[in-house]
């Protein structure tokens, strides 16, 4: 009977180890821990019941005390896990030995000691080949690569984790796989290959939902990190938000220390650098706690980081940084001594130790350095050059890490990360910019403008993903958005509906990310290649940009370019954002005359303190040629039409003088113009059926969209490649998710993104209702949003409001504008005199003119 007990007391054991291993793989330690512990409870009982240790009773002793000490290690109990290995090791059988091996290499590694782990690992190998167990030689890989990782050796860790994949599929272990496929994310991101890294991401996840749900706060970290790679931070800030959320409801793990360091450096990426230190402080302690002073000396270089951001100089930081730089050397963390050597570097240019500051510039480089370090070296050596005195140096190094940004651009597909990634080189942007200002040589000054700013416009444009699940998702935020609409304008917000389009747009915007680009970019254009075609326009071009408080205007007139100083920033500013506000009021409801009065005289005011502010200073120069705007930051939502100094004159407003210039030559190379017209009126717009009816009058032959047959799939098909496209339609800016500002038409929203991937986008597009002229705004005067995405897809010209629009006087307005430009007018001409008769129409004509 004691033996009968004592098998069924090794059974419960087993199942409980079984159970155990399989809580470790899932992400959830303490109960793995909780479960392991039951199991040697039994064991030990049963070993008392005679008094003998049986050989295999010991080696499965000793298979639990391996896997306990996992938990203990994962839960902080650092000490206790190695103490449970040393016992396992005089118990385990031979057979075993290997997977002791592994396992005191995986712990090794989670308290950052990356020799001995790799040491153990390496010995490990052979040892669990013998044994002929897949799953530990899969596992053996898979944490090897890890470590492989960690100590930036990408080339390793892809080889491992090809074998390790290998062995995941032959024989179908889907969790296995999916932490493979995660951790070839986590290489790709450190490589740069931004895309790869997201597919690989999204390969994982299925994996991770399905068997492990505690492991998808990691993968939403690493994803956090790749992101971070593209410049997203706001994006990466989101995520591991949501992941620290799940991960606060477990102990002081690795995972969630490691999520709230990742939280630090979005936080520093963000431009928060006091909330920066906050979160890297208390990943330092979690780290620390666990006794791993690996990842406690990278949280201590992010809070030294986030001091430097925050303001603090002087040598002691230098100190600091340097003397981590050393301790990062000795763990193994040869790219983050690196950097930690560089904000030294940095930090010391900063005081004027220059001689010292070159000394750390030199030391411990790395053989093949991230974006990251290629970034952090071109902006202390251009800070350095600056402090000196030496403006070829400063353009040199800007110029290197800038043309590092965009080779990473060109590998992206999509739009999003394209234009993301002008966070990255800021710095660089306006050390340069700065720099050229200060030369006053206005042709220096146009190099520096069209290097920084409206990069993604020469990246050639990719069509996003329409993978099945991808159009699914489209499909049904069509409808979600249609239902909110509908509630919305019945008084009655649907929440639910509202909530699920948020989810969904999230969802196809990451999706995006995935793309890959084509690597091709087009060449920054020549100063005298501009003048000469601005010449051919007779335009001129005025080019805003911003040093410190001052903006200043690069003209180039007559085929000589300038530098003039022009107004304050803040007063700027301020005039905008009043004069959109009361715009928005007039046409919003109906006023009091006395109401309506006061607004409009507003309205005259800021117009007039923007002429004065932006063009009167440039009145001499510009004489009365046309003008082609390219505005910077607040600039962008100006309606140029409304300025005194501009009534009646023709302006096009573009992202970049490379973009405008592309657009004309464009034209001129096109085989075949685009001919064709579409009309299309949207629902819930009293005036859009009419302004149809009588542009389709001016337009014989059009193609007209009205009612129900005004769909999105219609419109779709009709827009592509057509030569004119007019929407009386109701717009919407989405600020928070530009990707998805749209149109509404009869069955729902057609959005930018369905833009995207139109194979060939209309010539000529005008959006005469509501605002969607307006753009959010990225660093680097990066634009996004419905007119953008017209643009970015290769329409020549928009025609759209930057305020909302009167639709009482519209329609005589786009009347008068078709009747215009049939007659071969430019479209930037035509709004002008469209325009001339209606005071407060904020129509802008954006694109090539």
């Amino acid at each position: 009977m004691a033996e009968r007990g004592q098998t069924a007391g090794n059974d419960r054991a087993r199942v409980l180890h079984e159970r155990g291993v399989a809580a470790l793989g899932a992400g959830r330690p303490q109960d793995g821990a909780r479960l392991l512990r039951t199991a040697l409870r039994i064991l030990d009982h049963e070993d008392g019941a005679d008094g003998l240790t049986r050989v295999p009773a010991a080696a499965f002793l000793a298979r639990i005390m391996i896997s306990l000490a996992a938990a203990e290690v994962q839960l902080g109990r650092s000490e206790a896990g190695f103490e449970l290995l040393d016992e396992a090791e005089a118990l385990a059988a031979p057979a075993d030995l290997g997977i002791l091996l592994q396992q005191r290499g995986l712990l090794l590694m989670l308290v950052g000691k990356l020799d001995a782990a790799l040491r153990s690992m390496n010995d490990a190998e052979p040892l669990v080949a013998i044994a002929a167990e897949p799953l530990r030689v899969a596992r053996g890989f898979l944490n090897r690569a890890m470590l492989h990782d960690l100590a930036g050796r990408i080339r390793a860790a892809l080889a491992d984790l090809d074998a390790c994949e290998s062995i995941a599929r032959s024989e179908h272990l889907p969790l296995l796989l999916a932490k493979a496929q995660l951790n070839r994310g986590y290489c790709e991101t450190l490589t740069g290959d931004i895309p790869a890294a997201l597919r690989a991401f999204d390969a994982a996840k299925p994996g991770f939902t399905e068997y492990a749900p505690g492991l998808l706060p990691v993968l939403a970290v690493d994803k956090a990190r790749a992101l971070l790679g593209a410049g997203l931070a706001a994006e990466a800030a989101t995520e591991l938000d949501t992941a620290l959320a799940l991960l606060a409801r477990s102990r002081s793990t690795h995972e969630r220390a490691e999520a709230e360091l990742t939280r630090a450096q979005a936080a520093i990426a963000q431009g928060r650098p006091v909330i920066a230190r906050d979160w890297a402080r208390r990943a330092e302690r979690r780290f620390r706690r666990r006794g791993n002073e690996t990842w406690a000396a990278v949280a201590a270089l992010t809070m030294l980081a986030a001091d430097f951001d925050g303001g603090r100089r002087g040598s002691r930081l230098a100190t600091e940084a340097a003397n981590l730089a050393g301790r990062l050397a000795k763990l193994g963390l040869r790219t983050d001594a690196r950097l930690a050597e560089l904000l030294a570097a940095r930090t010391l240019v900063s005081v004027g130790r220059f001689d010292d500051a070159r000394a750390h510039l030199s030391a411990r480089r790395v053989a093949r350095p991230t974006l990251d370090i290629t970034l952090s070296r071109s902006l202390v050596l251009a800070e350095l050059s600056a402090a000196e005195g030496d403006l070829h140096g400063v353009y040199a190094h800007a110029r290197a890490g800038l043309s590092a940004l965009r080779r990473r651009r060109a590998r992206f597909g999509s739009l999003d990360l394209q234009t993301g990634t002008a966070a990255l080189g800021v710095e660089l942007a306006r050390l340069g910019l700065a720099g050229a200002v200060r030369s006053g040589r206005p042709s220096t000054t146009f190099t520096w403008l069209e290097r920084s700013r409206a990069q993604a416009f020469r990246v050639r444009p990719v069509r996003p993903p329409a993978d099945e699940a991808t159009l699914d998702a489209v499909a049904e935020l069509r409808k979600c958005a249609s239902v909110a609409r509908t509630a919305e304008l019945e008084g009655r917000p649907d929440i639910a509906a509202e909530r699920r389009c948020a989810e969904l747009e999230r969802t196809i915007r990451a999706r995006g990310w995935s793309a890959e680009g084509t690597g091709e970019y087009d060449a920054a254009p020549a100063l005298h290649d501009v003048a000469g075609e601005l010449d051919a326009a007779d335009s001129s071009l005025v080019s805003f940009l911003v040093d410190e408080d001052r903006l200043f205007a690069l003209t180039i007139a007559a085929g000589a370019p300038r530098l003039i100083p022009v107004g304050a920033l803040g007063k700027v500013t301020e005039a905008v954002a009043r004069l959109r506000s009361d715009l928005d009021t007039l046409c919003g409801r109906t006023l009091t005359p006395p109401l309506s009065a006061v607004i409009t005289e507003s309205v005259r005011h800021d117009a007039s303190v923007l002429a004065g502010e932006l063009i009167t200073p440039l009145k001499a120069v510009l004489g009365d040629r046309d003008l082609v705007i390219v505005p910077t930051g607040p600039l962008s939502a100006v309606p140029w039409g409304l300025l005194p100094e501009l009534r009646g004159r023709p302006v096009t407003v573009t992202p970049s003088a490379a973009a405008w210039l592309r657009g004309r030559q464009g034209a001129r190379r096109r085989t075949q113009p685009a001919h064709g017209a579409l009309l299309v009126a949207g629902p819930n717009l009293a005036y859009a059926a009419a302004e149809v009816r009588e542009i389709a009058r001016i337009l014989p032959g059009s193609t007209e969209l009205t009612g129900p047959a005004a769909s999105v799939s219609a419109t779709l098909s009709a827009l592509d490649g057509t030569g004119t496209a007019h929407f009386a339609a109701h717009g919407h800016h989405e600020q928070a998710n530009v990707l998805f500002s749209r149109l509404d038409l009869a069955d729902g929203p057609l959005m930018a993104y369905d833009i995207h991937q139109l194979p060939a986008a209309p010539e000529h597009v005008v959006l005469s209702a509501c605002d969607v002229g307006r753009a959010v705004v990225r660093t680097g005067d990066e634009m996004l949003g419905f007119t953008s995405a017209l643009l970015y897809s290769g329409t020549r010209n928009v025609i759209a409001g930057v305020a909302r629009v009167p639709d009482e006087s519209v329609v005589d307005v786009m009347t008068r504008y078709h009747r215009i430009h049939g007659r071969g007018v430019p479209p930037a001409k035509a709004l002008a005199e469209a325009s001339r008769c209606e005071q407060f129409i904020p129509l802008v004509c954006f694109g090539s003119g």
